[in-house]
């Protein structure tokens, strides 16, 4: 196509609004209010497409025909090499809270217990807050430092994990190229020299109540009529984990058998698990199932999911009296129980926990001793409630 159709003592007699052409892409727009613009229009495929080069004879910045020619010859330059000669638009940056949901993916994938992708959650979206809306390319060593001062000392453990998971997202943007330089969360020759170190933390141990104790924590429980209070109960009278509990379905219960069978699924050791239910927490059952709403027991505030672990922490910490005890630590008052005031064998109260057995002992007992486990926890049911054995 002929270029250089255009004259600029021509362009000026031009008043009729259009597109005038100078050839091999170039143009002239006219607008009806009579301000000339040039563009460079050229296709790629079927796609048509187009960029603007700047104002005709006014502005600021007028661009000459002498000019958008050049600019289009340096279009023309770039189709030639396989280019898209368009301005590049900047890159997103993105934000902390966009690289944590892509790390929590990851974490989901990675986890099938259910209370660990919670625990994820929750110290990341809750905790991490004031990071959220930070380009993750630009955290700093004192954004960090002022996202865990509240929490250090208050919760030094939760302050742990808060900025080991912090140090992951960062890790993970780094990985993506995303960031660069010292991961800003690193203790070691970093936040050693910004925060006050902590006292050790114990661990394998969970805070448990004494079992004289118990007693007056579930009375207490018994007040709240939340579904939270409930499913600790329940917990409690099934010696049970926090997660087999939230996430029980109405189609392991048998109620007329007073039976509750948990899947090997859903369990620790992968091994099916009988649990016996006592009279109370049989009618801990029938009240759950007379405001059914799904197929499981305890449901959240979000349909078809499971009462999150947070809510029983809070309703706890409510009911009792030290603040420390953990929810799992009602299986350590269960076996101090049994073992102080109780008479049943070691693998009766061991199997009320469904700890598995191991050695020649395994080898010969195929029974789960499930009668011998239903009076123990009926003894312990009538215990929780304040009766003498």
């Amino acid at each position: 196509m002929p270029r250089h159709k255009l004259t600029e003592s021509g362009i000026r007699t031009l008043t009729k609004p259009g597109i005038y052409g100078d050839g091999d892409g170039l143009w002239l727009r006219i607008q009806k209010g009579g301000s000339r613009n040039w563009i460079f229009i050229w296709r790629r495929g079927s796609e048509r497409r187009e960029i603007g080069l700047g104002g005709h004879g006014a502005g600021t910045a007028p661009v000459s025909l002498k000019l958008a020619r050049e600019k289009a010859d340096a279009i023309r330059e770039a189709l030639a090499r396989g280019e898209d000669p368009r301005p590049r638009q900047p890159k997103k940056e993105l934000t902390f809270a966009e690289a944590m949901e892509a790390v929590l993916d990851l974490k989901a994938q990675e986890s099938k217990n259910e209370k660990h992708r919670q625990q994820w959650q929750m110290t990341l979206r809750e905790y991490a807050k004031p990071l959220h809306n930070l380009s993750v390319a630009k955290v700093s060593v004192d954004d960090v430092v002022a996202c865990l001062t509240p929490h250090w000392t208050e919760r030094p453990e939760t302050a742990d994990r808060l900025r080991s998971r912090i140090g992951i997202v960062l890790d993970y943007a780094k990985a993506r190229g995303l960031r660069s330089g010292d991961n800003p969360a690193a203790w070691k020759g970093n936040l050693d020299k910004l925060l006050p170190r902590q006292k050790k933390l114990s661990r394998g141990h969970h805070a448990a109540l004494d079992y004289h104790d118990v007693p007056a924590v579930l009375a207490e429980l018994r007040s709240s009529k939340s579904t939270s209070a409930r499913a600790i109960e329940f917990m409690v009278l099934t010696a049970g984990r926090s997660g087999e509990v939230r996430s029980a379905a109405w189609e392991e219960i048998d109620l007329d058998k007073a039976l509750w069978t948990i899947p090997a699924t859903r369990m620790k050791a992968g091994v099916e698990h009988r649990v016996p239910l006592p009279a109370r927490a049989v009618d801990i059952l029938k009240e759950r199932a007379a405001v059914r709403s799904g197929a499981l027991v305890f449901e959240g505030e979000r349909e078809g999911r499971p009462i999150s672990d947070t809510a029983l922490v809070k309703s706890l910490a409510k009911a009792a009296p030290n603040k420390a005890v953990t929810l799992h630590g009602f299986r350590s008052s269960f076996r101090d129980w049994a073992g102080d005031m109780t008479a049943y064998p070691r693998e009766v109260c061991e199997a009320a926990l469904a700890h598995t057995i191991q050695g020649v002992e395994a080898a010969y007992r195929r029974k789960d001793a499930l009668e011998k486990r239903r009076a123990l926890m009926a003894n312990w049911s009538s215990f929780c409630a304040g009766k003498k054995l």
